[in-house]
């Protein structure tokens, strides 16, 4: 028992230091790191943990009369309990990362963290007037609103002229429509009149 438990407690503090001083690694540059990566990376610190926590020192202890008849069955039902709870946690983050479509989030946020790294104007702070703060805020949008509202007034207005122009197109294509037909009318009547004289003459020729 002694010599089991004092091995195996031997490999799960290099385990938990490793997985410490790996831990603090990445810490330093997270900054680089992808998020996703980042998220793998802290699901085998936890696992480490996890293993570390519940050391095989410590599975034996809690089942130390079986330990004392079967160690190798005991180390074996160990380390299968561990394996699967490993895979377990894994796929129940894999299944959360695949219905919160969290890679795509993530390397969304990776994006915008990239380009605001890359954008040289400073950033935006408070100047902890809330007033200002309001109106440096939605002037550029008001702004923005002002000169959509007058492209859409100068167009609406040419359209008026393209239509007012139509209108006064059409109106004399009305006014000589009326004095064709008034003229035509005029030269029925006179060709009538005439006809009705030829005719009289003709009726009384003395």
């Amino acid at each position: 028992m002694a010599n089991a438990s004092g091995s195996n407690g031997g490999g799960s503090s290099g385990e938990v230091g490793g997985g410490e001083d790996s831990s603090l690694a990445d810490g330093s540059a997270t900054a680089h790191v992808p998020k996703v990566k980042l998220l793998d990376t802290v699901v085998d610190t936890f696992l480490q943990k996890l293993v570390s926590a519940g050391s095989y020192e410590r599975f034996a202890r809690c089942y130390k009369r079986f330990y004392k008849l079967q160690p190798e069955m005991t180390r074996l039902i160990y380390d299968q309990f561990i394996t699967q709870l490993q895979t377990s946690i894994r796929e129940e983050i894999s299944t959360i990362k695949e219905e919160g479509n969290l890679e795509a989030v993530l390397n969304s946020l990776d994006k915008i963290v990239e380009e605001a790294e890359d954008r040289k104007e400073p950033a935006w702070r408070p100047s902890g007037i809330p007033e200002d703060d309001v109106r440096s805020t939605l002037m550029p949008y008001f702004l923005q609103q002002q000169s959509s509202l007058k492209r859409l007034v100068q167009e609406q207005e040419k359209e008026n002229v393209k239509l007012a122009e139509m209108v006064l197109e059409g109106r004399k294509q009305v006014l000589e429509l009326q004095q064709q037909i008034q003229a035509r009318k005029q030269t029925w009547q006179a060709l009538s009149k005439k006809k009705r004289e030829l005719a009289t003459v003709l009726e009384d020729p003395e």
